[in-house]
């Protein structure tokens, strides 16, 4: 079944071709152009996913997707926006964001991001998800030391008895790392690691 998408962007040009491009994977129930509105809709139409941009007139997206969860809403978020600003994308996950993509990459991220959030995972655009791990209060200091230790080349079982936790811990840290980071498997994990700097080239 496709999911149904609540679409919120004040930019016309922008909510058009985002239309589009949640037309080719779901059911588009509703389009608004302000935070206020997009509550409303939401508490009607009860969409599965809500795409919408930050600033918006009236109230922001991440204060109505507040608002919303605050009411139980269901809805999961996912952020298109202009804002580079990893400290703002932090934000929008601490406060319970479901993905974050960027307009200039939405072309080639919607789609993922849509099925990734469907999928019960999150998505955050690669382009600033290194800094934004190192923010976001989603990530714990095990799952970052874990990270460093990886792309050291230690072995789960050394990893596991120098943070003193159990091999399954472990590998849950793992897991949800590559979720939050929508990586494939433990060489990404490295991949990335190195190229974010966590660990010397």
């Amino acid at each position: 079944m496709r999911p149904r998408v609540l679409l919120a962007d004040d930019h016309a040009m922008v909510a058009k071709a985002l239309a589009r491009l949640i037309d080719e994977v779901a059911d588009l129930v509703a389009q608004v152009t302000d935070g206020q509105r997009l509550v409303e809709q939401a508490r009607r139409l009860r969409p599965d996913i809500v795409v919408c941009d930050i600033t918006m007139p009236g109230m922001s997206g991440i204060d109505a997707m507040r608002q919303l969860k605050a009411e139980h809403s269901s809805a999961r978020f996912i952020f298109t926006t202009a804002h580079w600003e990893p400290s703002l994308a932090a934000e929008a996950m601490r406060a319970g964001a479901a993905g974050y993509v960027l307009k200039p990459a939405a072309g080639d991220e919607l789609l993922d991001a849509i099925s990734a959030v469907m999928g019960g995972r999150t998505y955050l655009t690669p382009f600033i998800s290194g800094d934004v791990l190192n923010l976001t209060a989603s990530t714990t200091q095990a799952e970052r030391e874990l990270l460093r230790l990886l792309a050291q080349g230690k072995h789960m079982k050394e990893i596991a008895a120098e943070l003193d936790i159990s091999i399954g811990t472990v590998e849950d840290h793992k897991t949800h790392l590559m979720q939050l980071l929508h990586l494939e498997n433990t060489a990404d994990l490295i991949r990335f690691a190195i190229k974010q700097h966590i660990v010397p080239d």
